[in-house]
């Protein structure tokens, strides 16, 4: 007769042989992706307005993690640029180069490789792409644009009304599919805020937030886009003209509730009379504009910092931190007043960078900043591949951040990136195109209206205010930027 332990173990392999095996020790990827937030509105970037609303939570990331100075997106706007980050391909590509198209779910990306490398995906919050998510083995995704009250969510099962302000209950699902994943696995979860995008609606715990405070406002509040070509001048993003009513809060864009709607009255209604009331004209009337503007905006991005904190927390409380990589950034950067301008766009640094901090303890140094490397979006899936040991299809034209994240730049690291922007007319931004060495940029824009280049020192010019376009002292700067972007645009199969 078999010993009794010898049977007890062959009892456990043909009945229980899951009781045996091990939890896949691969480290889970936690991604936290924000909608418009720029880098000045991130107070461990520094910048007029770190004093004014610090965003504590966020910088943890940078704190126990690296901050990246230079991290370019492809193409600044939101649905192309979630496109880049899900496929690793530039917008023609991929297919989705204008948020009025839809996005083919059934190409390759990141997260059905992540899925056939043994883990577990979900997606919470904005996908803003139009077809049904896929890759996924949850998504809860907001119906389009999204709500900041009582949001419609898209669920594999239909769509879904909950009460309460957007970013918590982003915060509250992600955590929630945290609890119910199988813990055998390990995890790939994007949580998607809509905020800080506009129409900017602050949670109502957050209205007194900033009441009395005069933020400080950016030197180029009152451009007048005369260093340029005329490309800047044709705007219709401008602080003091083009706004609305809803962007202002003098109408509201959510479904409220009676008790929602009575609490934002409160604040806002006797403060929109006394604007009116005052009858504001000029410089007066957009200083006005800017701080009802920047105000909002950096309530939106509180509501984020605090839900970053609650994710951050959860990791502590349920001992995965040490094993999950947390990955912060945004869609593209944001205008807050630069310029005069809200929105985004532009191959000019305050839309053209995106933030990125990234956290991965035992791997990363701690407090640790990049100034130097030029990363972007297009590099997301690559690392989100590599951090899960799975294979980097050839054809993603990104690369992998590990060994940059380690502090390990390889030899031949990008020196150059390319940019291309095609919805023309939006906000009255031209299609235009370019390259940076992240001293200098060029940038084309070839419609028959413009038809022009522009050229910056962005060491000299970090506001970008000159174009040195056909400026004899730059002329070796200038052959060296157009002949990198003929080699880009061939090397990233762009079409003529």
């Amino acid at each position: 007769m078999m010993p009794k332990l010898i049977l007890f173990f062959l009892w456990v392999a043909i009945v229980s042989p899951c009781w045996l095996s091990a939890a896949d020790e691969r480290p889970n990827i936690l991604f936290i992706f924000c909608d418009d937030h720029a880098t000045q509105a991130i107070s461990a970037y520094g910048g007029p307005l770190a004093n004014v609303a610090p965003t504590p939570n966020i910088d943890r990331i940078a704190k126990e993690g690296v901050l990246f100075k230079k991290c370019y997106v492809t193409n600044s706007i939101c649905g192309p640029s979630r496109a880049v980050v899900l496929t690793g391909k530039y917008s023609h590509l991929n297919g989705f180069t204008k948020n009025s198209d839809t996005f083919d779910g059934s190409q390759q990306i990141a997260p059905k490789l992540l899925q056939k490398a043994g883990y577990s995906t979900a997606i919470v919050g904005k996908w803003h792409l139009k077809s049904e998510p896929t890759g996924f083995d949850h998504f809860e995704v907001l119906k389009g644009q999204g709500e900041y009250y009582n949001p419609r969510l898209r669920t594999s099962e239909g769509i879904e009304v909950h009460e309460g302000y957007v970013t918590d209950i982003i915060t509250d699902h992600s955590i929630d599919w945290l609890e119910s994943r199988d813990s055998k696995k390990p995890f790939f979860l994007m949580s998607q805020h809509k905020a800080p995008h506009g129409r900017w609606e602050p949670a109502i715990r957050h209205l007194e937030f900033l009441a009395d405070e005069e933020v400080p406002e950016p030197i180029t509040l009152f451009d007048d886009y005369s260093g340029r070509s005329q490309a800047a001048a044709q705007h219709a993003m401008g602080i003091a003209d083009h706004m609305g009513d809803h962007r202002l809060m003098f109408q509201y864009s959510s479904k409220h509730t009676p008790e929602q709607k009575a609490a934002l009255d409160a604040y806002f209604v006797p403060r929109n009379k006394a604007f009116h009331e005052a009858s504001l004209e000029g410089k007066d009337k957009t200083r006005w504009h800017y701080q009802r503007y920047i105000k909002n905006y950096l309530r939106c991005v509180k509501a984020v910092d605090e839900s970053v904190g609650r994710l951050l927390d959860y990791l502590d409380d349920n001992r995965l931190s040490e094993n999950t990589i947390v990955i912060y950034s945004s869609d593209q950067g944001f205008y807050l007043g630069e310029h005069g301008w809200f929105d985004k766009r532009w191959m000019y640094e305050e839309s053209f960078r995106t933030p990125l901090l990234v956290r991965w303890p035992g791997a990363v140094e701690p407090g640790s900043t990049n100034q130097n490397d030029i990363v972007s979006n297009l590099d997301f899936a690559s690392t989100f591949l590599d951090v899960a040991e799975a294979p980097i299809p050839e054809d993603l034209q990104g690369e992998s951040l590990l060994p940059v994240f380690r502090g390990e730049t390889p030899e031949k690291w990008r020196k150059t990136h390319y940019y291309h922007y095609y919805e023309s007319g939006g906000h009255g931004v031209p299609l235009h195109y370019g390259v940076t060495d992240g001293r200098y940029k060029l940038i084309r824009y070839p419609e028959p209206h413009l038809n022009t280049w522009e050229l910056f020192d962005i060491e000299g010019d970090p506001l970008e205010l000159e174009s040195r376009y056909d400026d004899p002292a730059l002329s070796d700067v200038q052959n060296g930027l157009h002949s990198e972007l003929k080699r880009l645009q061939s090397l990233y199969e762009v079409p003529e």
